[in-house]
C-alpha cells in the first residue's frame, strides 16, 4: 500500500468512527428511551434498563454501518475535492480506479466489522437479551403479587394475599379464575411460594382447598389438597416456549445442524439455509455503499459550487440499493428457497458503482473536456 492509499485511508477511517459514533448514538438513545419507559413503568432500576441498552448496541451498530461507510466516503471525497487535494491527485496521473483501491480497502474492513457483528455478537446479544426478560418477567410477577390489596391481573382472575413473609411467603392466600363461565374456580391455602421453571412461574399452595362451580348445572366440587401447582405464567404474559428463534443462534451453530440445532429451534433445513445466506450477504453492503459514493462523487470536474449534485446522485444510488435489500428481504422471508435473492443488492450496487466509475473516466469524455478547456484559453 503506497503513501496515498494510507492518507486516503487514514481519512476514512477516522471519519468512518465518527459517523457511526453520531449514528449509533442518535440510534440508541432512541430505543432506550422507548425501553427506558417500559422498564421503569415495570419497577426495575436504572441498572436493569442500562444493560437492557447496552445488549441492543450490536443490533443498533450494525445497521449503521453501511449508512457510517457511505456518508464517511461522501464527507472524506467532499473535502477533498475543496481543498483541491482531488485534483493534484489527478494531476499525477492516479486514475479514478486507482484512486478507488483505499476506497474498497476501507469497504472490506467496514465488511469484516459487520460480519463479526451479524455471526457472533448480534446472535450472543439477542441471546442474552431474551434471558434477562424472561428473568425480568417473572420478577415482575412477584412485584405484581401485593399483600392486603386485591389484584386483577387478567379479566376473570383476583388475587389477594394477606401478607408477604420476609422469606417470600405468600400467607393466606385467596385466587378465584373466571375465565371459564363454565367453570369457576376459587382457591384458598394457608400459604403459597412463587418458583421460577424453565416454562415459567408456578404459583405453588400448601394446605388449601379448591372450590368449583361448574355450569349448568351449579354443581359445587370442593377438593382439599396438601400441596397444589398454579400456571401464573399465562396471567402475566410470560412466554413459556424454550425454543429460540435463528437470530439468537450462532452461525456455528448453524452450520453444523444437527442434534443440537434441533434442540434449540425448530426451524426447517430452507429456514436456516436463509439464515446463513442472509448472515453472509448483509456484510457485502458496506463496501458497496462506500462504492457507490465514492464512484459518484467521482464524476464531473472541479466546480467553485461544490459537488451537491453528485452527492444527491449518491444517494439516490445508495436509495436504489435499499430498496433492492427491503425487496428481497421480503421476497426470501414469504419463500425461503429464493435465498438466492440476498445477494441481488449488492450485485445490482456494485455494478451501480461500476457504472459510474466507467463513465468518470471514460476517454472520450476525458478528450471533450480538455478540448473545452483549449477553446476557453
Amino acid at each position: 500500500m503506497t503513501q496515498l492509499d494510507r492518507y486516503l485511508l487514514s481519512k476514512l477511517m477516522a471519519l468512518f468512527g465518527f459517523f457511526a459514533l453520531v449514528l449509533v448514538s442518535v440510534y440508541w438513545v432512541n430505543r432506550a428511551v422507548l425501553m427506558f419507559d417500559s422498564l421503569i413503568s415495570d419497577g426495575q432500576t436504572a441498572v436493569v434498563v442500562l444493560e437492557f441498552t447496552a445488549l441492543t448496541l450490536p443490533y443498533v451498530i450494525r445497521i449503521v454501518l453501511p449508512v457510517a461507510a457511505f456518508a464517511a466516503t461522501i464527507y472524506a471525497v467532499n473535502r477533498l475535492d475543496q481543498d483541491s487535494e482531488l485534483v493534484v491527485m489527478r494531476a499525477t496521473g492516479a486514475s479514478n480506479w486507482r484512486l478507488a483501491r483505499p476506497v474498497v480497502v476501507f469497504g472490506l474492513i467496514a465488511s469484516i466489522m459487520m460480519a463479526i457483528l451479524i455471526n457472533v455478537l448480534v446472535p450472543a446479544a439477542k441471546q442474552r437479551l431474551t434471558e434477562r426478560r424472561q428473568e425480568v418477567a417473572q420478577n415482575v410477577t412477584a412485584q405484581f403479587l401485593r399483600e392486603g390489596s386485591f389484584q386483577h391481573p387478567v379479566k376473570g382472575v383476583t388475587i389477594y394475599i394477606r401478607k408477604i413473609s420476609e422469606l417470600g411467603e405468600l400467607e393466606d392466600l385467596f385466587l378465584s379464575d373466571r375465565r371459564d363461565p363454565a367453570r369457576a374456580t376459587i382457591y384458598s391455602a394457608d400459604k403459597a411460594l412463587i418458583v421460577r421453571s424453565d416454562s415459567g412461574p408456578k404459583l405453588v399452595m400448601l394446605n388449601g382447598m379448591a372450590q368449583t362451580l361448574q355450569q349448568p348445572g351449579d354443581r359445587l366440587a370442593i377438593t382439599r389438597f396438601a400441596n397444589f401447582t398454579y400456571d401464573i405464567g399465562t396471567l402475566f404474559n410470560v412466554s413459556s416456549n424454550s425454543k429460540r428463534s435463528l437470530d439468537e443462534i450462532g452461525t456455528l451453530t448453524l452450520l453444523r445442524g444437527g442434534a443440537q440445532l434441533a434442540a434449540q429451534s425448530d426451524a426447517s433445513p430452507q429456514q436456516i439455509r436463509l439464515e446463513l445466506n442472509r448472515r453472509i450477504s448483509q456484510p457485502l453492503l458496506a463496501p458497496i455503499a462506500a462504492l457507490i459514493g465514492f464512484a459518484a462523487l467521482m464524476i464531473g470536474t472541479f466546480s467553485r459550487f461544490g459537488m451537491w449534485r453528485q452527492i444527491t446522485l449518491a444517494i439516490f444510488g445508495l436509495i436504489v440499493v435499499q430498496a433492492l435489500q427491503n425487496g428481497v428481504e421480503s421476497a426470501s422471508s414469504s419463500d425461503p428457497g429464493l435465498w438466492p435473492l440476498l445477494y441481488l443488492p449488492a450485485l445490482g450496487g456494485g455494478l451501480i458503482a461500476v457504472a459510474m466509475l466507467w463513465w468518470s473516466g471514460r476517454p472520450w469524455r476525458i478528450r471533450a473536456t480538455a478540448t473545452l478547456q483549449e477553446g476557453g484559453s
